[in-house]
C-alpha cells in the first residue's frame, strides 16, 4: 500500500475538530449575549454555526486533495481501507455519531453519490445502540422534601447568571402556583418529588430555557423554564411549561436550532427523546444545532421504512404548485419537492432563485412559522415504489431532475420537508372552532413572520398547513423575502370612473410594490373566512401595519415571538 489510511484519517479528524471547536466556541456565547441582551448578535451566530460545517468540510476536503495523498483520496477503491481505520480512529471518542457524518460529507465532496454504499462510507451507523455513560453529568436533580417552594427556589438559586433575577421571590411563588396547578395532588405532596434538570442552559433566539423533567413515582413530566432578559430589570421566569405537546412545540422542526453545550451529544438526544418520546432522533439532533446529524438519521430512518414498508409513492394532496412539484410517502411523515423544468407565466424566478430562497430559510430565524428542509443529491429509488401517475408527472415536470434509470428512479436534487395539511384542505373539514383557531393563526403565523424580517409573498392558503399541533406553518418560499427589501403603498384613487372599470391598474406598479388592500379578495375565496379574518387580522390589510414593521426592524428592534402560551404577557 503506496498511502497511510491512518494519516489521511488523521487529516479528515483535524478538520472534524476544527469544525467542533467552533461549533462549540458560538454555542459557548449564547449565555453572553442573553445577558447582554445582545439581541442582533445572535441571528448572526446562529448563521455562522450553520456555515461553519460546510465551511469546513470544503477545507478540509479541499486540503486532503492538495496533500501528499491527493490520488490515494480521490480513487475511491481506497475508501473502505480509511473507512476502517476511522471507525479504529472514532472508538472513544464522545461524538463519534457525529464523526461519521463528518467522515460521509468528506467522501460525498470529492466523490460521485453512485459510488456510495456501506463499505465506502456509513450509511448505516456502526455505532452501538447503547453504550456504558460517560463521566460527563448531563443533568442535576432537585428534590423537593415536601416543599414545592424549596424546590423552586434550589433550582433557581443554582442556575444564576452575571445579570441579577429580576425579582426571584415573585419566579419562585410563580412556579409553585403552576406546579400546584399542573400535578396531581399526589405528586405535589411526595417527599421525593424530584426535578431533573440538564445542566446547560437552552438558548435560542431572545429566551433561555431550563429543561427537565419532574419525577414522582413511575411518573414523569417535562419541565421547561423560560427566562426572558428584560433590559434594565434583569432576568425572570416567564412560564412554567409541563404539558409535553407544548414541550414538543418549543422543539418544534419550525424553529432555529438552540444554542446548549452537549459534551455528549447522543446522551443529550437520549434524555429529550425521554421527554418527547412522539420526536424522532433526527429532529432532536436537529434541534440542538446538529442538522448533518438530522439529515443521516433521517435518510436512516427513509432507508429503513423502504425496506419494511410497501406503500408507493404518490403526488401531496393539495393544489400543485407552480414552481415546485410535491410528492411523498403515505406511511412516512415526509414530503419530498423537486423544482420543476418550467414554472408557470406568473413566476417570474429562475432555479437559481428559489435554491436561493430555500437555502435562506435554513439559514434564517424560523420563528416556528417556516418548516425546516433538508437538501439532498441523487437519490435513488426503486421504480416499483412510485405509481405509475405520480412517475408520469415527475417525469413530465421535471425531466432534468427526475431520470428513468429502468428499475432505478434518480432524483438529482431534492428537499425534504416534515409533512402537514394544506391550510385550504383543512379548512374544508373543519369545524366552527377549528375554522376560527386556524384562521387566527394563520394571521398570527403571517404577523410573527413579519416580525422576524419575513414576507412570505404568495401568502395564499395553500402554500400555509396545519401542523399535528394545530399550528399554522408556512412552507412554499419560492418568492419569501426580507420585509424591508418590500414596498407597501396604498392604491391611489382614480382620477376618474373609467380608470377604476380597466382591467389593467391606472397606477404604476413596480417589482416589489406590495398593495396590502389588496390582500382580502386575494387570499380568501370563503366570503365568511374572508369576514372572519378581517375582525382577527384586519390590520395586515393596512399599509401602515407593514410599514411599522419594517421601521422596528430597520431601527435595530428585534421583536418579540414567544414560542409558547404565555399565562401572563410579561410587563
Amino acid at each position: 500500500m503506496s498511502y497511510s489510511p491512518d494519516l489521511i484519517v488523521q487529516h479528515m479528524l483535524d478538520g472534524f475538530d476544527r469544525y467542533r471547536d467552533q461549533f462549540r466556541e458560538l454555542t459557548a456565547g449564547a449565555r453572553a449575549r442573553f445577558e447582554q441582551a445582545r439581541w442582533n448578535d445572535i441571528q448572526e451566530a446562529s448563521t455562522q454555526r450553520i456555515n461553519a460545517y460546510e465551511d469546513q468540510v470544503h477545507r478540509t476536503a479541499n486540503e486532503l486533495v492538495a496533500s501528499p495523498a491527493g490520488t490515494a483520496v480521490t480513487d475511491v477503491s481506497n475508501w473502505p481501507d480509511i473507512r476502517r481505520a476511522y471507525i479504529s480512529a472514532i472508538e472513544t471518542r464522545f461524538d463519534d455519531e457525529l464523526a461519521e457524518t463528518w467522515f460521509n460529507s468528506i467522501f460525498t465532496s470529492l466523490h460521485q453519490h453512485d459510488q456510495i454504499s456501506d463499505e465506502t462510507m456509513f450509511v448505516h451507523s456502526t455505532r452501538p445502540l447503547s453504550r456504558p455513560p460517560s463521566r460527563n453529568a448531563l443533568t442535576r436533580g432537585f428534590i423537593s422534601d415536601g416543599s414545592l417552594e424549596n424546590l423552586a427556589s434550589q433550582i433557581l438559586r443554582e442556575f444564576s447568571f452575571d445579570t441579577p433575577w429580576e425579582d426571584l421571590e415573585r419566579d419562585t411563588q410563580m412556579i409553585v402556583a403552576e406546579l400546584q396547578q399542573g400535578l396531581p395532588d399526589w405528586a405535589q405532596m411526595d417527599h421525593g418529588l424530584t426535578v431533573e434538570v440538564v445542566q446547560s442552559v437552552f438558548y435560542r433566539n431572545k429566551g433561555a430555557y431550563l429543561v427537565g423533567r419532574l419525577i414522582s413515582q413511575h411518573e414523569q413530566w417535562p419541565f421547561v423554564l423560560p427566562l426572558l432578559h428584560r433590559e434594565g430589570q434583569g432576568i425572570c421566569v416567564d412560564t412554567l411549561i409541563t404539558d409535553e405537546s407544548e414541550v414538543s412545540i418549543i422543539f418544534s422542526f419550525t424553529r432555529s436550532y438552540f444554542m446548549v453545550e452537549a459534551p455528549v451529544p447522543s446522551e443529550m438526544v437520549a434524555f429529550l427523546k425521554r421527554l418527547l418520546p412522539g420526536k424522532h432522533i433526527a429532529e432532536l439532533y436537529t434541534a440542538i444545532g446538529f442538522y448533518k446529524q438530522g439529515k443521516s438519521e433521517f435518510y436512516r430512518a427513509l432507508i429503513a421504512h423502504l425496506a419494511n414498508s410497501d406503500d408507493r409513492f404518490i403526488m401531496a394532496p393539495g393544489v400543485r404548485g407552480m414552481v415546485m412539484s410535491v410528492f411523498t410517502l403515505p406511511g412516512f411523515n415526509t414530503v419530498f419537492k423537486i423544482i420543476k423544468d418550467k414554472f408557470a407565466p406568473s413566476k417570474n424566478i429562475d432555479r437559481a432563485t428559489v435554491i436561493e430562497k430555500y437555502r435562506l430559510v435554513k439559514r434564517h430565524d424560523r420563528v416556528g412559522r417556516m418548516a425546516d428542509t433538508q437538501e439532498f443529491a441523487d437519490f435513488r429509488f426503486p421504480r416499483e415504489r412510485f405509481d405509475p401517475d405520480c412517475l408520469k408527472e415527475l417525469l413530465e415536470v421535471a425531466p432534468s431532475t427526475v431520470v428513468d434509470e429502468g428499475d432505478v428512479i434518480l432524483i438529482r436534487h431534492c428537499w425534504t420537508e416534515r409533512r402537514m395539511t394544506p391550510l385550504n384542505i383543512y379548512l374544508e373539514s373543519a369545524s366552527d372552532a377549528q375554522t376560527e383557531e386556524a384562521l387566527f393563526d394563520y394571521g398570527k403565523s403571517i404577523k410573527e413572520l413579519a416580525a422576524a424580517n419575513i414576507f412570505p409573498g404568495d401568502m395564499l392558503l395553500k402554500n400555509f398547513g396545519v401542523t399535528r399541533h394545530g399550528r399554522v406553518v408556512f412552507y412554499d418560499y419560492d418568492e419569501i423575502s426580507y420585509l424591508t427589501e418590500v414596498n407597501f403603498r396604498v392604491i391611489p384613487e382614480a382620477m376618474y370612473p373609467e380608470q377604476e372599470m380597466s382591467s389593467e391598474p391606472w397606477y404604476s406598479v413596480a417589482p416589489n410594490d406590495v398593495f396590502p388592500e389588496e390582500f382580502p379578495v386575494f387570499l380568501f375565496a370563503d366570503i365568511n373566512h374572508r369576514r372572519r379574518f378581517f375582525k382577527m387580522h384586519g390590520d395586515l390589510f393596512d399599509a401602515s401595519y407593514w410599514k411599522g414593521l419594517q421601521r422596528q426592524i430597520e431601527d435595530g428592534q428585534v421583536i418579540d415571538v414567544y414560542p409558547y402560551r404565555r399565562t401572563e404577557p410579561a410587563a
